[in-house]
């Protein structure tokens, strides 16, 4: 199965700029192919991997790891434990932010706590 890069735009919501620049910019495992009318035509597994570098960049990864995470993965066999480590570098960083995410998300909870219980009372104070 081969998809346009409309096609590829519309399931992973990337722009075809993006797409386009993650080609360009050494992102993707390899070159994309061609239809006969010369436009980009994208296997699953090029789907498959740029979903991967959506979910990597979405949890913030920057640019220059990412390409070497595909520089590592287009070596092939052999690497698996650099691979291993960036991956596992980058899960550390996420697992901070999201310890971080979540004690903001405590401080929201306890204010809406504190808003619904204010509005609960009735005029006189007491609550209803």
């Amino acid at each position: 199965m081969s998809l346009s890069i409309a096609e590829v735009a519309e399931r992973t919501g990337l722009s075809a700029h993006t797409l386009r620049y993650y080609e360009r910019d050494g992102l993707m495992l390899g070159e994309v192919g061609r239809s006969a009318s010369g436009h980009r035509s994208y296997t699953e597994r090029e789907l498959g991997w740029i979903e991967l570098i959506s979910k990597l960049r979405s949890t913030g990864m920057p640019i220059r790891d990412v390409k070497k995470y595909a520089a590592l993965v287009r070596s092939g066999n052999g690497n698996e434990r650099d691979r291993l480590a960036l991956l596992q570098a980058h899960r550390e960083r996420v697992l901070a932010q999201l310890a971080v995410v979540q004690q903001h998300l405590g401080a929201i909870e306890y204010k809406i706590g504190f808003y619904s219980d204010l509005l609960e009372r009735d005029e006189d104070g007491a609550l209803t």
